[in-house]
């Protein structure tokens, strides 16, 4: 079994290695002080820094919510039509999301909601595809405690609140940072939803910031590292947690 370890070591070092590469690459471009104080100074990057916060942040929570509940009804609950309703979201899926670019466009507009974190964020609270990851992951947590639950006399709302969600920890948190990581790195969307410079998000100012410094590549990397930077410490944080809490919440049969 060594041996094999130090195979698959092998055979993986490169793949890993032409990863990091690239990250590597852009940390060593960006060494010195004054190319990060430039860039600090270039634009507000703590007014894009709050502004992503908030877009990845409260999308993350809101996501987490809305697929988690829409998750036990499809999975636990039995209700007419639930399998087609679940299918319609599902169908969902196929559309490339730049079609609905337009149309969300002008439904934020018409409520005059361009240029504020509501108009940022309402168009992203729900994700279909996280209700799909949920519901699968709800399908497999053992049914003993929900059943125990239910002879005690707790109602839906109790079991999905004090037993279901505690077993699903794992999967709420992986779905978490996923949804962190898509609204950290959205460009499109924040583009089209905001006009002033102080509602940018990071992305969007990384991309202002290289029109200025185009010439500069030492600056420019020393941007991208301050942008990734915050990514790059929610990742491992919760990368901690899920390692941790896996073994213990994983459904045993």
């Amino acid at each position: 079994m060594r041996r094999r370890g130090w195979i698959g070591l092998v055979l993986i070092s490169p793949v890993a290695l032409v990863m990091v590469a690239p990250f590597l690459y852009m940390v060593l471009r960006s060494l010195g002080e004054a190319n990060y104080k430039t860039a600090f100074n270039a634009l507000p990057f703590p007014r894009f820094l709050v502004n992503s916060l908030i877009l990845a942040g409260g999308a993350a929570v809101a996501q987490v919510l809305t697929s988690a509940t829409a998750a036990y009804a499809f999975a636990r609950l039995r209700f007419p039509g639930r399998d087609r309703v679940f299918l319609a979201f599902l169908a969902m899926l196929i559309m490339p999301a730049v079609v609905l670019l337009v149309p969300r466009f002008l439904m934020v507009d018409a409520v005059g909601g361009v240029d504020s974190y509501a108009g940022l964020l309402s168009t992203e609270l729900v994700s279909v595809w996280g209700i799909f990851f949920l519901r699968q992951y709800f399908l497999t947590l053992p049914r003993d405690l929900e059943d125990a639950a239910r002879l005690d006399g707790a109602g839906e709302w109790t079991i999905f609140w004090r037993v279901m969600l505690p077993l699903a920890k794992p999967g709420l948190v992986t779905l978490g940072l996923l949804a962190f990581v898509s609204q950290w790195k959205s460009f499109l969307w924040p583009l089209v939803a905001t006009r002033s410079l102080d509602m940018r998000v990071m992305e969007v100012g990384l991309a202002q910031f290289h029109g200025l410094y185009w010439s500069n590549e030492p600056v420019q990397m020393a941007a991208a590292v301050m942008t990734t930077l915050p990514l790059l410490i929610v990742f491992v944080v919760a990368q901690r947690y899920i390692i941790r809490e896996v073994p213990l919440g994983a459904p045993r049969s």
